[in-house]
């Protein structure tokens, strides 16, 4: 091979970096599509030719492979720490009068105050000035490796700029651009599928994708904020550490300041506030450093977050517009919800238009009336809220709101038990409640039917083609293709993500089922007892509410299910079809000393696992769980944010665990 075609694919994949930056970091591209695509259609030409001149850093290996099975861990070499949070002035203020003590020093402290994007934390591996690693942050010490989807991420360097063949690491956020999460859920709204609740719910959600192609799909972005062992380049400072990010290729936040003193910093924070709704990203604080690293290595670390960083958060921001009516929603077990249909408005990086009011009684509390002008907020800036009416703000038009004594959707009476706030439909013909079974019925933590959202749902109701869960495993491939937008690829795909549903575990088919009061550790819980369908269906009030964590509630709940003939039909249709209907034997590891016969409760957010992946490792090594405290509780696991739980567990002297501990004594 003559070296003249190696200088040229080196040169092209130069080029193509230098415009990929041009265009994703600096916002300033300074040739057309066109050139750009005929630089990368001459490259993949010449790698295709070639195949021995590819390597995993060319601009054509953004997406490609097939694939995973799962993401492997990696070893964080240096721990990523959380960041201590504060909410008010008076606590960034507390913050640096603890900086200076500890730093023996009077005078102001330099500061670099950054915006706080609410995205995902990765750490990004450089080898000889390559892109070899990236990883999410995990527990701090343990992450997932998500290099391949990283890779897809064109404002993330697969090379550093200027020739360097530096090893660095590098840490940051990936976020998704608020146009492009409007996109993103406009497209999944269309597909039938659930929109992200927010930008970082988009981010974090389209980074641990198996398959690399729908990350690249998403339109990820990403700031870099941190380069780990700065010091050992001979930097001095963190704003140097920025800078020498930038020369090396990486995307910095423009808005990132240095301060002279907090009394600048607290001017940032409220600077920065002003212009939040501004931002094409979305933030939710700002995060204020010490500039000098020596002096961040003498301030150290507590066991949990750095003493020379906190995270200044936002209050939920709150918008006023108008309350334009009041529809009621009819879910899947015939309770009666109040929405409140607003004039849209922008809030916390998305337009809202709607907003759940509970129950009549929130109504009545709030005196929320028809055309008010309302307050909205987003409850952890995910969740719209009505705060309260500007009554101040009334003209005399507006109107009270009564709940309907009918149902909405089928026009049967409503009832409402006595010391209840619920209201309910009891038709279980009522068009509404069968749509929101099958939407549960198909839901990803239940029969995980890929495709069959709530527009497919709808469009089945609307041709009559199916009424009960068991009528979808009846379903043809020319059924579906006479549905709106049906192709036949797309027609194939449903039922055959239909027929694998066949095969899920019998606990989640009983969560499946839509039964009051039983989620899906419930439903685990009833099949760990239960080993098939019939011994489920047969069981009565007294067996049920003997059963830990499931007590008469529950039992009542789930018996009266079965007494139901519709029900008993729905059901043995499904078993008829080839539903799995039986438990299989949980597999078993060696039961360890300390959790076997031991028993758990499990409170806050797990940051290695989820709460029920946790449980079933303690499962399986012998141990049993429980949702409630008790004196007979051997271990209560509190991770971030734990609730009451907590409290009952040091009242009672239970012993109490954090996530390591935990992960210690069951042996990770």
């Amino acid at each position: 091979m003559d070296d003249s075609i190696r200088d040229r694919v080196e040169d092209l994949r130069r080029q193509i970096n230098y415009h990929d930056y041009r265009y994703y970091v600096l916002d300033d591209p300074v040739i057309t599509d066109y050139e750009y695509d005929q630089l990368m259609r001459e490259l993949k030409e010449l790698e295709e030719k070639y195949p021995e001149l590819v390597t995993d850093d060319s601009p054509t290996q953004r997406v490609g492979g097939r694939p995973r099975t799962g993401f492997s861990t990696v070893e964080h070499p240096v721990r990523m720490f959380s960041l201590e949070n504060s909410y008010s002035v008076e606590e960034l203020r507390s913050f640096d009068g603890r900086v200076r003590r500890a730093l023996g020093v009077s005078g102001p402290v330099q500061y670099v105050a950054e915006p706080k994007i609410d995205g995902l934390a990765v750490s990004l591996r450089y080898e000889q000035g390559r892109f070899v690693q990236g990883a999410t942050r995990g527990d701090g010490l343990v992450g997932e490796d998500i290099t391949a989807n990283l890779k897809t991420i064109r404002s993330i360097p697969l090379r550093l700029a200027s020739g360097s063949d530096a090893n660095l690491t590098v840490r940051g956020e990936v976020y998704v651009p608020l146009e492009e999460f409007q996109k993103l859920n406009a497209e999944r709204e269309e597909r039938g599928e659930k929109p992200f609740a927010n930008p970082r719910n988009a981010a974090a959600g389209s980074l641990r994708q198996l398959d690399p192609r729908v990350t690249a799909s998403r339109r990820l972005s990403f700031f870099a904020y941190t380069l780990v062992d700065a010091e050992n380049l001979g930097i001095e400072l963190h704003s140097e550490a920025l800078e020498f990010l930038k020369d090396a290729g990486f995307p910095v936040n423009q808005h990132t300041r240095s301060c002279q003193g907090i009394d600048e910093a607290v001017e940032y924070c409220t600077h920065l506030q002003s212009i939040r709704n501004e931002l094409p990203y979305d933030i939710d604080g700002a995060v204020i450093k010490v500039d000098s690293l020596t002096s961040q290595s003498q301030l150290s670390y507590t066991a949990k977050s750095p003493r020379w960083a906190i995270a200044f958060k936002f209050a939920p921001e709150q918008v006023k517009t108008r309350l334009e009516r009041i529809d009621v929603q009819v879910g899947r077990t015939g309770v009666l919800t109040p929405l409140a249909i607003l004039e849209p408005v922008r809030l916390a990086g998305s337009v809202v238009s709607r907003a759940s009011l509970h129950n009549e009684d929130v109504i009545r509390q709030k005196d929320i009336r028809i055309g008010d002008i309302v307050v909205v907020r987003k409850a952890g800036d995910v969740i719209p809220e009505v705060v309260r009416p500007v009554v101040e703000e009334r003209d005399g038009t507006e109107t009270e709101f009564s709940m309907p004594d009918k149902c909405p959707a089928c026009n049967e009476p409503v009832f409402r038990s006595v010391g209840e706030v619920a209201v309910r439909c009891q038709n279980a013909k009522c068009p509404a409640q069968i749509r929101e079974r099958l939407i549960h019925f198909a839901s990803r933590d239940a029969m995980n039917i890929e495709g069959l959202g709530p527009a497919i749902v709808g469009q089945l109701l609307e041709s009559n083609l199916v009424e009960s869960p068991a009528d979808l495993y009846e379903l043809t491939i020319s059924d579906v293709l006479g549905l709106d937008r049906m192709r036949e690829k797309s027609a194939h795909n449903l039922i055959r993500a239909i027929e694998n549903s066949k095969t899920v575990p019998f606990s989640r088919v009983v969560y499946a089922l839509g039964i009051r009061h039983v989620g899906s550790r419930v439903a685990e819980i009833l099949t760990e007892h239960f080993a098939d369908l019939d011994s489920l269906m047969v069981a009565d009030q007294g067996a049920l509410a003997k059963i830990d964590d499931i007590g008469p509630k529950i039992a009542e709940s789930v018996w009266s299910f079965f007494q139901v003939e519709s029900n008993r039909d729905t059901v043995l249709r499904l078993r008829d079809a080839g539903v799995n209907m039986r438990s299989e034997p949980e597999e078993k590891r060696e039961e360890r000393e300390g959790v076997a016969n031991k028993s758990f409760v499990f409170t806050g957010a797990l940051e290695r696992m989820t709460r029920d992946e946790a449980a079933a490792l303690v499962r399986s090594l012998g141990g049993r769980t429980t949702s409630s405290v008790s004196s007979s509780t051997d271990y209560v696991v509190v991770g971030k944010d734990p609730g009451s739980k907590y409290q009952k567990a040091v009242q009672l002297g239970v012993k109490i665990l954090n996530e390591q501990e935990f992960l210690d004594l069951i042996g990770i």
